[in-house]
């Protein structure tokens, strides 16, 4: 159900009715806009010479940010992206739809397990990369995983590849050792690469609302973001999350997980998501 079916029996008149301003909050807080988000949209609901769902949707977009700028390209290729997140986010499936998003652009895609720890993690990404009949590079369990990086972004460099995709570790975002492994990861690749990682996108998982806010937050102070991207907004009715996570960390939201196929990555258009939050 939309927000709009929640909220706008609340609204008489044009003007909200401050009688019910805290079921106007408990709404937005259930749909994991959290506190700061919830009292800007219910201060600017207060303003509003009339309240409608054009208008709440209005409020919503100013609150997201610009749409998905285009992903960085690298003056020397390769393009070399990191992606982050803890394990059951969907990350390693990102990894494969956004290898599928670029091959469709012409462009050639190295896939890189440096999930050393998962078991099974690697053989993962190596189905996903012969689906995708694009080149792979991985490690034995319990590997090095900054190691994996380098030989990727080597091995894409003695290939003429245009863009390395880098699955790392899921991890803990409360494991201050995992997270250092990060930082060493992200070291490594810039050493081997001008300018790498050219991209750093956490896959954060929407419907654990206020969770994957805390998630990116641990994140952004470990490595340097640049990018997020939401998953599983196919299966949540707390989509208010995402608006959440864009308070919380100043980086742009990339893309939208919506689906369980290789197809289902779209570029973040906060237009096209504030009127499916809001309209249902």
């Amino acid at each position: 159900m939309g927000l709009w079916k929640k909220l706008g029996g609340l609204f008489t008149g044009g003007a909200m009715d401050t009688v019910k301003l805290e079921e106007v909050q408990r709404i937005l807080v259930e749909a994991d806009f959290g506190v700061e988000a919830t009292n800007q949209t219910v201060d600017k609901l207060s303003c509003a010479d009339e309240v409608d769902q054009a208008t709440l949707e209005r409020i919503v977009v100013e609150q997201l940010g610009p749409p998905s700028a285009p992903l960085a390209r690298a003056a020397q290729p390769p393009t070399v992206m990191l992606i982050f997140g803890v394990n059951g986010t969907g990350k390693t499936t990102t990894v494969a739809k956004l290898a599928r998003r670029l091959q469709s652009e012409g462009r050639s895609v190295l896939l890189a397990a440096a999930d050393t720890f998962r078991v099974g993690a690697t053989e993962q990404l190596k189905i996903w990369a012969d689906r995708l009949s694009a080149p792979f590079v991985g490690a034995t369990q319990r590997g090095d995983p900054a190691a994996v990086a380098f030989d990727a972004v080597d091995a894409a460099v003695s290939r003429g590849i245009d863009i390395v995709l880098v699955d790392t570790a899921g991890r803990l975002h409360t494991d201050e050792r995992l997270r250092e492994e990060l930082k060493k990861v992200v070291r490594v690749v810039g050493k081997r690469h001008t300018g790498a990682p050219h991209e750093s996108l956490l896959v954060l998982d929407a419907t654990v609302g206020q969770n994957a806010v805390r998630q990116a937050e641990s994140f952004a102070a470990a490595v340097p973001l640049t990018g997020l991207v939401i998953t599983k907004l196919d299966g949540t009715a707390k989509g208010g999350s995402v608006i959440a996570l864009r308070r919380a960390v100043p980086v742009p939201i990339r893309f939208l997980g919506t689906g369980e196929t290789v197809d289902d990555l779209e570029p973040f258009d906060p237009v096209k998501f504030a009127h499916r939050l809001v309209a249902g």
